[in-house]
C-alpha cells in the first residue's frame, strides 16, 4: 500500500475512533472518557451511568458505525458494478421499497412497530429483486442502462405507493416523519439483533466481489477472457448492495446521500479506483462519517434531537461539490 492510501486508511480509522468516543461521551448526560472505559471493560460499579453507556449509547454507536459502513460499501459496489459514478441504493429501488415497507408498518399496523425493521428490509430487497428480474431478463439482459432504467421505474412505483399510504392515513403521518428523515434511536440492541445476519452476508459478499469488480473495470470482454462472468458479478454485487442498503434502512431510515458521496471521497483522496481498496476504505469512512454526524445531530440542539438524514445532506453536499470541482 502506497503512502497516499495508507494515509486515507489511518485518517479514516482515527476519525472513527474519535467519533465513537464522542458518541459515547456526549448527550443529555456527559460521561468522562475514563468512566466510559471502566463501563466497557466491566470495571465500573452498577448504576445509571453504566446503564447509559452499555444499554443506550454503545448500541447506538455500534449501529451508526455499521449503517455507515453498509451504505458506503453499497455505494462502492453499485458504482463499480454499473460503471456509473452516480449509482447509489436509490438506483436499484432499495430506498423506495424500504420506505414503503416502513410506512406500511407505521401507518397501517402501528401496534406492530417492532416489525418495522422486517418490513423495511423485506420490501427493500423485494424492490431490488424486481429490478434484477427486469434488468437481467430478455435478449439484452444485464445491460447497465436497462438495470438503471428499471430501478428508476420501480423506485417511482414504490414512491407512489408510499405517498398513497400517507394520504390515506394522514392522521398518523407524524409518527413516521422521523423515520423518513433518517435517524438512529437509543433502543438498545433489539433492532440490531433482527438485521445483523443480513449485514454480515452483505459484507462477506463484498469482500469476495472486490477482485472480480476490478476485472470488470477492464471491460466485459477482458473480464471474460480472465475467467470472469460479468453478468453474474454485476448481479451478485447489486444483490449484496441491496441487502446492505435495505438492512441500513431498516435500522436508520432513509439515508440515501451517504452511499453516493463516500466512494467518491475515497477514490479522490486515495487516487485509486481499485475496488480492493475502495470497498474496505468506504466501509471505514462511512462508519466514521455517520457516527460523527449522528453525535452532532443529537447534541447540537440538545435536548432536542435532530434527524441525521438532513444533517448528512447539509454536511455532505458542499463536500461533494468541492470534490467534484477538485476532480475536474
Amino acid at each position: 500500500m502506497n503512502r497516499r492510501r495508507l494515509t486515507v486508511v489511518l485518517a479514516g480509522a482515527a476519525a472513527l475512533v474519535i467519533a465513537a468516543a464522542a458518541s459515547m461521551a456526549f448527550g443529555a448526560v456527559h460521561v468522562p472518557l475514563h468512566d466510559i472505559w471502566l463501563s466497557l471493560t466491566g470495571q465500573a460499579p452498577d448504576g445509571p451511568l453504566k446503564q447509559i453507556i452499555t444499554e443506550l449509547r454503545l448500541p447506538r454507536t455500534v449501529s451508526a458505525a455499521i449503517v455507515g459502513a453498509a451504505l458506503g460499501v453499497a455505494g462502492a459496489l453499485l458504482q463499480g458494478a454499473l460503471a456509473n459514478p452516480l449509482a447509489s441504493p436509490d438506483v436499484i429501488g432499495v430506498t423506495g421499497g424500504a420506505g414503503f415497507g416502513a410506512m406500511l408498518t407505521l401507518l397501517v399496523w402501528p401496534s406492530a412497530i417492532a416489525l418495522l425493521p422486517v418490513g423495511a428490509l423485506f420490501f427493500g430487497v423485494l424492490a431490488a429483486g424486481i429490478v434484477f428480474v427486469i434488468g437481467w431478463s430478455g435478449p439484452h439482459g444485464g445491460a447497465i442502462g436497462r438495470v438503471i432504467l428499471a430501478g428508476i421505474a420501480i423506485s417511482a412505483l414504490f414512491g407512489a405507493a408510499t405517498t398513497s399510504l400517507m394520504v390515506a392515513y394522514s392522521d398518523r403521518v407524524q409518527s413516521a416523519v422521523f423515520w423518513l428523515a433518517g435517524g438512529l434511536s437509543s433502543e438498545g440492541w433489539s433492532s440490531l439483533a433482527v438485521v445483523w445476519p443480513y449485514f454480515a452476508v452483505g459484507f462477506i459478499l463484498s469482500v469476495f466481489l472486490a477482485r472480480p469488480l476490478d476485472r470488470l473495470a477492464l471491460g466485459d470482454d477482458v473480464a471474460a477472457s480472465l475467467g470472469g462472468r460479468p453478468r453474474l458479478v454485476r448481479l451478485l454485487a447489486a444483490g449484496a448492495a441491496a441487502l446492505l442498503a435495505s438492512s441500513a434502512a431498516a435500522l436508520a431510515g432513509l439515508l440515501g446521500f451517504l452511499g453516493l458521496v463516500i466512494p467518491h471521497l475515497v477514490r479522490l483522496a486515495a487516487g485509486t479506483a481499485s475496488n480492493r481498496f475502495v470497498i474496505p476504505a468506504s466501509a471505514l469512512s462511512g462508519a466514521a462519517l455517520l457516527t460523527g454526524a449522528d453525535t452532532l445531530a443529537r447534541t447540537v440542539l440538545a435536548p432536542i434531537e435532530l434527524p441525521v438524514g438532513p444533517l448528512m445532506v447539509v454536511l455532505g453536499v458542499p463536500l461533494f461539490l468541492w470534490l467534484l470541482r477538485e476532480a475536474v
